[in-house]
């Protein structure tokens, strides 16, 4: 079986074309694959197969290093997007893809850069039942209590914000206990974030992952929690692994900038294609 290995901004994700599989890529095989000692090791895997809808490029999956199945990925869409283009799947420069979480439509800028349409936010969603319409709560994690601003970008983001304390966190010992609150039914993204004028500095701790080096939809989040605060778009969202320019219309609309390369190209070994097939 066939894969090539990205990353965006050190957000790294295996990517598989469904047409090589030759069985399910289920839970068990996903950590497989993801496991850094036993596997390639990742952030997760991008899913890509061929769509029956003229109106689509492909369809996009988007599985976790935990095996669970995300709506969306910033990073990992932008990834799965360049790949496509580089193997020839269309030379159009703006098409689109379906997700999980439904279209999303990028515009090529550039061989390793483009913007992604990522859809419309709402501070209201299925993944926060009992919020009120503006989204915003309050929750206790890490013997602290945590204001907080829910965001549906595709996927359900908390959103922080931390102020001065944001470097000093300890996301580990905090983030499990927002990612799992029992308000959030499907579990929830985490972004903590801090805010200077159109900047935003912002940490992740991942549904599924835990603390990562950056998230798309989580710099989106941050962003249009900031935003909704009254900072002005575009947004410019520093990560731990770079930046990300992120634009807000006034009703929400999000667009996505970022870059995305490849890592390595390569074939699973017959050894870990025998293993894989054992874990169905």
């Amino acid at each position: 079986m066939k894969f090539e290995k990205w990353q965006a901004l050190g957000n790294d994700y295996v990517i598989i074309e469904a047409d090589d599989l030759p069985w399910e890529l289920n839970q068990q095989r996903v950590q497989r694959i993801c496991d850094p000692h036993f596997g390639i090791g990742s952030d997760g895997v991008l899913l890509l197969s061929r769509s029956d809808d003229p109106d689509f490029v492909a369809n996009l999956r988007i599985f976790n290093p935990d095996g669970s199945e995300a709506e969306l990925s910033g990073n990992g869409a932008r990834e799965a997007i360049l790949y496509l283009r580089r193997h020839g799947w269309t030379e159009a420069e703006t098409f689109s893809i379906m997700t999980a979480s439904g279209p999303v439509t990028p515009t090529i800028t550039s061989e390793r850069t483009c913007s992604v349409a990522m859809g419309r936010a709402s501070t209201a969603s299925k993944d926060y039942p009992e919020g009120t319409p503006d989204g915003r709560g309050t929750l206790s994690s890490g013997d602290r209590d945590w204001k907080f601003q829910h965001v549906s970008i595709g996927n359900p983001q908390c959103a922080i914000e931390a102020g001065a304390d944001l470097e000093e966190l300890d996301l580990g010992k905090i983030g499990p206990g927002i990612e799992r609150n029992c308000i959030f039914p499907n579990r929830s993204n985490v972004s903590f974030y801090r805010v200077s004028g159109s900047r935003v500095r912002a940490r992740i701790f991942e549904r599924g992952v835990g603390e990562t080096l950056s998230s798309g939809t989580g710099a989106s989040g941050a962003a249009v929690a900031a935003f909704l605060d009254g900072a002005p778009s575009p947004i410019t969202v520093e990560l731990d692994g770079g930046e990300l320019k992120v634009e807000i219309s006034d009703d929400l609309d999000v667009t996505l900038t970022g870059w995305a390369e490849p890592i390595a190209a390569g074939e699973l070994a017959p050894e870990m294609m025998a293993s894989l097939a054992e874990l169905g």
